[in-house]
């Protein structure tokens, strides 16, 4: 449980922290931003967690980011060395964020934190203590995100909704077959994984719910 405290709790700290963009120059919040290292065969690493050891550099969480400092070798200059970042560079980073969200995920599952199921996700919703994320499959029917978002609208609530993972990416993640809802209460690993998520949508749509005045980003 203490790993779990760990990361959840450097997730939070990095959401306030702030880095210089190498293509952009902006400083912006690492929630922003995704860091890479530069790995023994000077080969580009994404470091989605920002845990590698060295020097990192800093690239806005977009894939046109990504794409742009790829073919301007904006990672050469940066690390003041000859170094190789691939062409698809961009892919390796979403499968990065997905593989952390999913990590989250699976240990939100161990901990007791995750409520799974279309039934299970309507009930916590209408509930005193309704879950803050609420996670649904890409390829979900749109009947049932209706329902669970007219539970959340009932409630008076706005959960932060993740529906950028396939049915095939979140039952993989989760070791159970055709996961398609899910919900996580509050707490750190809601924290992390928003965090995630909130950089993944530069490089695939979240599919967030529209509310009354409001559309959802992705």
């Amino acid at each position: 449980m203490s790993d779990l405290k760990d990361e959840a709790s450097d997730g939070r700290m990095a959401a306030s922290r702030e880095r210089r963009c190498i293509l952009s120059g902006a400083v912006l919040p690492e929630g922003r931003l995704i860091r890479f290292a530069v790995g023994p065969d000077a080969q580009i690493v994404p470091d989605v967690e920002a845990k590698l050891p060295g020097r990192g550099m800093w690239l806005s969480a977009t894939r046109l980011a990504v794409d742009t400092a790829v073919a301007k070798k904006l990672f050469s200059k940066a690390a003041k060395m000859a170094v190789h970042a691939d062409p698809t560079l961009a892919v390796l980073v979403e499968e990065r964020l997905i593989a952390s969200i999913g990590g989250s995920l699976g240990i939100a599952r161990r901990a007791g934190a995750l409520i799974l199921g279309f039934d299970q996700v309507d009930e916590a919703l209408r509930s005193a203590h309704p879950p803050v994320v609420v996670i649904e499959a890409s390829d979900a029917a749109p009947d049932g995100s209706r329902k669970l978002r007219g539970a959340a609208i009932a409630k008076g609530i706005a959960p932060f909704v993740l529906g950028a993972l396939s049915n095939a990416e979140l039952s993989l993640a989760l070791g159970r077959e055709n996961v398609v809802h899910a919900a996580l209460k509050s707490g750190r690993i809601a924290e992390r994984l928003i965090f995630d998520a909130g950089r993944l949508a530069g490089f695939r749509p979240l599919r967030q719910w529209a509310w009354p005045g409001f559309s959802g980003g992705g």
